[in-house]
């Protein structure tokens, strides 16, 4: 057997021996006999193959040490270009950071100037209200004491006979100065805003201004209708100061 193998390490050629790197040894042992070529043929194959697996890894190796110092480089290049551009990339970041700060200052004071100016003009429009509302109604309590005056005027002009007035003078003259008296008196209630309503029947019976105190049928007029008028209305800046009491025309 070890004379089989020295023939065919003698065949093998010279430059393929001396690719073999002198610390690896590896042992080989082929049962083979020395008179078969087809086993030397195969043991020559697989040192071949041998000899370029080591001198591939070889390559390999060198090829990985002369890329590492190229590595080192560049990564230690980068290293001290990021720790250049730190303090920079700091002092940029904490600029875009008071910007921000100050921007929601900013915003917030606007927020509560405008929300001021939103409460000061809500104040004066009540203010203002406020005193419209005081002027015009300052003498409601006044001309409600004085609607009792203009209903008893009223009430005397209407239990005057006409035909009384034709033949007694005295009478005539009286009820001409009562009805002077309450025309001068209607005339102050307008000047002041105070407006008489529903004086007379024929008007629609509108509930939100007048109060039915009674209701009947009556053929020659409209249901629906005020067909009595038992105290008129009166308005005070078109706030209704006193409704109207009446009664009303139901379908028979």
């Amino acid at each position: 057997m070890i004379s089989g193998l020295r023939t065919v390490a003698r065949s093998t050629p010279k430059l393929l021996i001396s690719r073999v790197p002198p610390p690896i040894r590896r042992n080989v042992v082929v049962n083979v006999s020395p008179s078969s070529a087809h086993a030397r043929t195969s043991l020559l194959l697989e040192t071949q193959h041998q000899y370029r697996w080591f001198s591939d890894e070889k390559k390999k190796e060198q090829k990985k040490e002369e890329e590492a110092p190229a590595a080192d480089a560049t990564a230690s290049e980068e290293t001290a270009a990021a720790e250049e551009e730190s303090p920079e990339a700091a002092t940029a970041a904490e600029e875009i950071s008071k910007e921000e700060a100050l921007q929601i200052e900013v915003q917030s004071l606007k927020d509560q100037l405008l929300r001021s100016l939103a409460e000061q003009e809500n104040t004066r429009t009540i203010a203002r209200k406020d005193i419209e509302a005081a002027r015009n109604f300052a003498i409601k309590s006044f001309a409600k004491s004085l609607l009792e005056v203009s209903d008893n005027l009223n009430r005397a002009l209407e239990s005057v006979d006409p035909e009384e007035l034709k033949s007694n003078q005295h009478l005539s003259n009286l009820y001409e100065r009562i009805q002077m008296t309450n025309d001068g008196l209607l005339k102050a209630f307008s000047s002041n805003g105070v407006v008489k309503f529903c004086d007379a029947p024929g008007d629609v019976f509108d509930p939100e201004m007048m109060n039915a105190l009674m209701e009947y049928p009556d053929p020659s007029k409209t249901p629906g209708t005020v067909g009595q008028v038992i105290k008129a209305g009166f308005t005070l800046n078109n706030r209704v100061l006193r409704p109207a009491e009446v009664g009303v025309v139901k379908k028979p």
